[in-house]
């Protein structure tokens, strides 16, 4: 009977559309997801892995990724650890495409204040990358003294040396804003430029 093909024609028809209808809303699904995520989540979902980054002074730390806080990042290249802040980055190499939102019980990360308050209570000698407009930067040596809400203050000392009263050469308020990198001063090694 014709009416048979006719119906089968029309069903065949509208699978289709419906077939087009779903496949259209899966892909702005996947568009509005994507445009959800933030780079801490792709921090997040790349930590332990090694990556690259590179610096606003045009330096390069080539780590692996322990942390990332609501601003900042944590980095091991060796025996150095290093502390990030994400405003100082150029770009990453070697995220992946793994995205993690934070824990639930974590409201809000951890900002680059609250990580620097924990580097003044450990008062571990520090090496302090500052953004400088020519070559690799402004670099001290120093111990975290206090920190404040947008800048901290560094005791500038000899290296090697103790935090006391006689061996602070000066005292630096440095804004979070000219910070590129903290790094631990675990070997003599320093930020390399372009690899």
């Amino acid at each position: 009977m014709r009416w048979d093909s006719l119906f089968d024609d029309l069903e065949a028809q509208f699978s289709a559309e419906r077939a087009l209808e779903v496949e259209t809303e899966i892909t702005e699904r996947a568009r509005v997801e994507l445009a959800a995520i933030e780079l801490g989540d792709r921090l997040r979902g790349a930590a332990g892995a090694d990556i690259k980054v590179f610096l606003t002074d045009g330096s390069i730390i080539h780590g692996l990724l322990r942390h990332a806080g609501g601003d900042w990042l944590a980095l091991s290249e060796g025996s150095r650890e290093y502390l990030v802040p994400l405003a100082a980055v150029l770009s990453f190499q070697g995220l992946g495409r793994l995205a993690l939102k934070p824990a639930v019980r974590m409201r809000l990360p951890l900002g680059i204040a609250s990580a620097l308050r924990a580097l003044s209570r450990d008062r571990s000698e520090l090496e302090v990358h500052l953004n400088a407009q020519t070559g690799q930067g402004y670099k001290l040596q120093g111990v975290i003294d206090r920190v404040g809400r947008d800048h901290f203050d560094l005791a500038v000392v000899p290296h090697g040396e103790v935090r006391r009263e006689r061996n602070v050469a000066s005292v630096m308020t440095i804004p979070f804003t000219a910070l590129v990198a903290l790094c631990s001063l675990g070997s003599q090694d320093t930020l390399r430029g372009n690899r």
